[in-house]
């Protein structure tokens, strides 16, 4: 395997600024950070750290104002939208704290719509569906729509959502910020299985229980990394 390859995600000078009003307000300053294949990473820090920006240029959504982002192999600024739209599909699972159901689909649709929208076969899109709610513990909850689930059901819907099209990477924002601690922890245990198959694992979380879990911690302060260490 190339080192480049294990290195999945390779950030080098990132820096993200926001106009706030008169001011310029750093999203991020000079974030360099190295993430390799199959790593279980907890992003820490208060609010405005720069947590959340960081997970959005990592998941795509936002570009950085300077600096190279290779995700695996890849490098991503110089992408056009449709190709970063592509590599987001195609490489990043999302978790977030508000499940972002769709009301009206089952368990199993909401579970089933990436691959419908990828075009991806219905024989092939029902075998990884039912694959999904077997290991997602959901399979007598298939045809139940959300209203009729329990936050910890939803929530493991929406990792099925985000693990669907098979992704590398999964960037999880506070996963388990809307869940009671019973149904946080069963959320947490989806997610390190996830990992323990290979996944590469992001949570980005201000509960140092769960930040502690994982086997690296990153804390941020002002837009930058101030502490990057491993833990037993």
């Amino acid at each position: 395997m190339h080192d480049s390859h294990r290195r999945q995600v390779i950030l080098r000078d990132i820096e993200r600024t926001f106009q706030v009003g008169e001011a310029i307000v750093y999203g991020l300053r000079n974030v360099h950070l190295n993430i390799a294949s199959g790593e279980y990473l907890a992003v820490m820090g208060p609010s405005g750290s720069g947590k959340s920006t960081l997970l959005n240029v990592l998941g795509l959504l936002d570009r950085p104002d300077q600096g190279s982002y290779r995700l695996s192999g890849i490098e991503t600024t110089s992408l056009d939208e449709e190709n970063r739209a592509r590599l987001r599909r195609d490489q990043i699972g999302f978790v977030f704290q508000v499940f972002h159901l769709i009301p009206r689909l089952t368990a199993a649709e909401n579970i089933e719509l990436p691959m419908t929208l990828a075009g991806i076969l219905p024989s092939q899109r029902h075998r990884r569906v039912t694959e999904l709610l077997n290991a997602l513990g959901l399979a007598d909850r298939a045809r139940h729509r959300p209203a009729e689930l329990s936050g910890g059901q939803r929530q493991r819907v929406a990792i099925g959502r985000a693990v669907a099209m098979e992704p590398a990477l999964i960037l999880a924002d506070e996963p388990t910020g809307n869940l009671d601690q019973a149904s946080g922890r069963e959320v947490i245990g989806v997610l390190e299985k996830l990992n323990r198959q290979g996944l590469t694992l992001i949570v980005v979380t201000h509960d140092r229980e769960l930040g502690a879990r994982a086997a690296r911690r990153i804390e941020m302060r002002d837009g930058a990394i101030i502490q990057d260490a491993r833990q037993s």
